[in-house]
């Protein structure tokens, strides 16, 4: 029995030494994870979260808009992005409408946001009220309103007939001016009463009611974009959902194209309110001054978006990429079989319940590997290698696949690319969780020993032992590097004959510095290099440090 406890003991120590030996000069750097992404120089069409993973992730930035050009940022006359954290936050970019929440209506960060950084939840009663504020909103008091486009995106939990998802309310000659937007047998209907006017009275006593319903079921638990746009030339007034048309009537007497146009004019006192009684997510409220054009509606863009990291110090010339290991995956909103909506809340972009969750995140998470997934998303890594970190551009990117060794990268820096491309039907993001960079740094010449500097007249002389070479974990030496000045810690001296500091000594263990400055206390310290290709040294460790002062006459 004693035996056998040897045995085991012996290879257990075997396995320990064998173990130890093989890591025996590996590092490792970390990006992102719990070290955050600062490290991160550039992003293009690239955003962070922390609500999809323990640590903050990188994934595509959302075009919430989809592409409704010619729809320009001077054309904005409301926007409500529903992207802060606190609901008491939620505002209108523009400045022209107060914004108020109810404290029913929550808030969810981004995976289960449409677009941008966030989406306002409705679960039971409550709304988001929007004001006019100032005369220069569209729908300030007794505006004439000529072109306009309103769109929204929406998530939809059942949508049972009468839900209010979109209001416009105001009192006019005892009757009352609305819009609303309510749902009906799965479509959405709007109705237009008292708002479009005849715009050949000076006092308005005219109007028209116009009412319509979209063509498609809209479909619970799934994003959908709807607008709303306005031709004041034509009357035209068209209802688009996914960027397809549902509906087209005109703002006429007949209904039809026709010579008088009836345009809406905005009366005292209106205001709006969003997901009075609606049960889901809204996002990206939007008001324009402008008839937007057909649009086409993804959630990212089909060219995706880059990072590149900063030049990232391995801390010598001699250093060498072995692999890099990385987390990630891809990530998007899906609806759950649970429909009930009671009990609601959120934190910090996370959807709580206590007794139901409607909705689910997809996450599928990968460390190593191809990071190509079954619906076309894909991440592609690239790094690339030098010894000066303000000429990196100089360096081809090369692509490399995460986890697998990597051969002939090496240098004092190295840089990471990551591309992002979307899903096929641009609805799903990658997301990038860690990096880590495991590299061998060159083996350091150790420092020589027993610096002495002698003092002479206009001069020093300096002497030292040399670096301990062979057999040691160290590499050997090829030369001296001779670092001198007048002041402490600076050590980048001009004054001697030789040149500045450093000195190149080659493989000698003594050297005279001349013409240094008699009266001048000099500090001077050596360091071994060993040479790597070329011009390219590889420095080591500092001796320690030796002074002297030249004086005449010595």
């Amino acid at each position: 029995m004693k035996k056998l406890l040897v045995v085991i003991f012996i290879v257990y120590i075997g396995l320990l030494v064998c173990g130890s030996v093989f890591a025996i000069g590996e590092r490792t750097i970390s990006l992102g994870g719990a070290e955050t992404w600062i490290s991160t120089e550039n992003r293009t069409g690239i955003t962070e979260t922390k609500d999809v993973r323990p640590h903050p992730v990188l994934l595509l930035t959302s075009v919430p808009n989809g592409n409704l050009l010619p729809l320009k940022e001077s054309s904005l006359d409301l926007s409500i992005s529903f992207n802060e954290r606190d609901t008491r936050l939620f505002s209108d970019s523009t400045n022209r409408y107060r914004v108020t929440t109810h404290e029913n209506v929550s808030t969810a960060g981004i995976p289960y946001a449409r677009g941008g950084q966030g989406a306002a939840l409705f679960g039971s009663a409550g709304a988001v009220t929007v004001v006019p504020q100032n005369s220069n909103a569209l729908f300030a008091p007794g505006n004439r309103i000529d072109d306009f486009t309103v769109e929204f995106w929406m998530y939809p939990l059942n949508l049972e007939n009468g839900e209010k998802i979109l209001t416009w309310l105001t009192p006019v000659s005892g009757s009352t001016q609305r819009i609303q937007c309510i749902s009906s047998r799965n479509r959405l209907h709007w109705s237009f009463i008292n708002f479009f006017a005849s715009a050949s009275e000076i006092q308005v006593t005219s109007f028209i009611n116009i009412e319509f319903s979209g063509n498609t079921p809209v479909i619970p638990k799934k994003w959908s974009h709807h607008l709303i746009r306005f031709d004041s030339q034509t009357g035209m007034i068209e209802y688009l959902v996914d960027g397809v048309s549902e509906a087209i009537v005109y703002a006429t007497k007949t209904g039809r194209e026709n010579i008088e146009v009836y345009t809406p004019i905005a009366q005292e006192g209106g205001f709006f309110t969003l997901g009075e009684s609606f049960k889901g997510f809204l996002d990206e409220f939007k008001i324009y001054n402008e008839c937007a054009q057909r649009s086409v509606m993804q959630k990212f863009p089909v060219y995706g978006g880059r990072m590149e990291t900063r030049a990232i110090d391995l801390g010598n010339n001699a250093s060498s990429v072995m692999k890099i290991d990385v987390k990630g995956g891809r990530t998007s909103i899906t609806a759950a079989s649970n429909t009930s909506v009671s009990g609601i809340s959120a934190q910090a972009g996370t959807i709580r319940s206590s007794s139901v969750n409607f909705v689910s995140v997809i996450n599928e998470f990968r460390e190593n590997g191809n990071f190509i997934f079954s619906d076309d998303s894909q991440l592609n890594f690239y790094i690339r290698a030098g010894f000066n970190p303000y000429s990196m551009n100089a360096s081809p990117w090369i692509r490399f696949t995460p986890g697998e060794e990597i051969f002939d990268i090496g240098g004092r820096y190295v840089q990471i690319a990551v591309d992002f491309y979307p899903s096929s039907d641009g609805e799903v993001s990658p997301y990038l969780e860690g990096i880590q960079v495991v590299y061998r740094p060159a083996e350091m010449p150790l420092p020589p020993r027993s610096l002495i500097a002698v003092a002479v007249d206009g001069g020093v002389n300096l002497r030292w032992r040399h670096s301990a070479n062979i057999n040691t974990a160290q590499a050997d030496t090829s030369g001296y590097l001779i670092y001198y000045s007048a002041v402490r810690d600076e050590l980048f001296g001009k004054d001697a004959l030789l040149g500045s500091s450093p000195i190149d000594a080659g493989m000698t263990n003594s050297i005279f510095i001349d013409g240094l400055k008699n009266g001048t206390l000099y500090y001077f310290r050596v360091a071994g290099y060993n040479r790597i290709t070329g011009e390219s040294i590889n420095i080591g460790e500092f001796s320690a440090e030796a002074t002297a002062r030249p004086l005449s006459g010595l």
